[in-house]
């Protein structure tokens, strides 16, 4: 199988790159390196992988290479509210026409796996399954639901709308959550909170990475859906996860009554039902990824580079 993972040189990317490649998949990756990572140079000695430097937003690039995958798993992205809302332009030249460029370019036969998000629903009461009617509220939303859209107005697309998700990459974000927090209280000893009360699923990347793979696994049986991808086992409110990390850290919190307000109202219970009839469950629960955050964080010395946003 051969398989082209745009923004490969990302945060899930780089996690799922190897995992592919494990299992001898051919495997290329296409990526503009905005964030000057290099966490890939390490596969090229693996012959089944390749590298293009390069814009999906870029047309003539995309449909030169596009037509000889079998897969196309489309991880480039503006990623993030505050990313998109920071540079607007650029949000929807490459969530949105980049999204296009890729589609406009794929045969019926090839198969599209689409990287959305749990954003897409807005501000949520009670809990939601697929068929609620999407009602984003940032610009990230909107961008990936009209990209979602354009995915599953063909026949061989999967969308994932991932919960939040955390843990070690080797394209590393401090800007998730549970990253933020547990960095926080290890270096400074010292948390401020807003909304406590607020509630979220968080997913491991480890859990991303399999989650792609069960798809590949069962792409007859799940083709032309979105799936929510997390647990309701991880559903914390912010209070519970600094509780959890507190059971590994000594620090300080403070909780506050209003912060800035989240652009997508991330307070919300999601249903993953759909996603175990697949037959796929979660293997990382919160208490073994705060571990590996603790482990990780303790030891890491360079801090630049590793969140969406300046």
């Amino acid at each position: 199988m051969k398989i082209l993972v745009t923004g490969g040189a990302g945060y899930i990317g780089t996690s799922l790159v190897p995992a592919l490649l494990n299992r001898n998949y051919k495997v290329c990756v296409i990526d503009n390196l905005m964030y000057g990572q290099n966490v890939l140079l390490e596969h090229h000695i693996n012959e089944n992988y390749s590298f293009i430097f390069g814009d999906i937003r870029d047309k003539s690039i995309i449909k030169k290479h596009v037509k000889d995958f079998d897969v196309i798993i489309h991880l480039a992205s503006i990623v993030g509210a505050p990313a998109c809302k920071k540079n607007p332009i650029l949000a929807n030249e490459v969530n949105i026409d980049g999204t296009k460029n890729i589609i406009e370019q794929l045969t019926k036969e090839q198969i599209l796996l689409f990287a959305s998000t749990g954003s897409v629903y807005g501000k949520i009461e009670g809990m939601c399954n697929e068929d609620w009617k999407p009602n984003p509220l940032s610009l990230y939303g909107s961008n990936k639901l009209e990209g979602e859209l354009m995915a599953l107005n063909r026949e061989n697309s999967v969308a994932f709308r991932f919960a939040t998700a955390y843990g070690l990459s080797p394209r590393l974000r401090l800007d998730l959550l549970p990253n933020d927090f547990v960095l926080n209280a290890i270096r400074n000893k010292y948390l401020v909170v807003y909304d406590k009360e607020f509630r979220r699923t968080f997913i491991h990347v480890t859990d991303i990475v399999r989650s792609y793979l069960h798809m590949l696994d069962n792409i007859d049986s799940v083709k032309g859906e979105a799936y929510n991808i997390g647990s309701e086992d991880n559903n914390y409110t912010k209070e519970e996860l600094v509780n959890k990390i507190k059971e590994f850290v000594d620090f300080q919190v403070y909780y506050a009554d209003k912060g800035i307000p989240d652009p997508d109202q991330r307070d919300y219970e999601v249903s993953y039902k759909k996603l175990y009839e697949t037959g796929f469950n979660v293997k990382i629960d919160l208490d073994r990824g705060i571990q590996e955050l603790v482990d990780g964080f303790s030891i890491l010395k360079i801090q630049t580079n590793f969140a969406n946003i300046a």
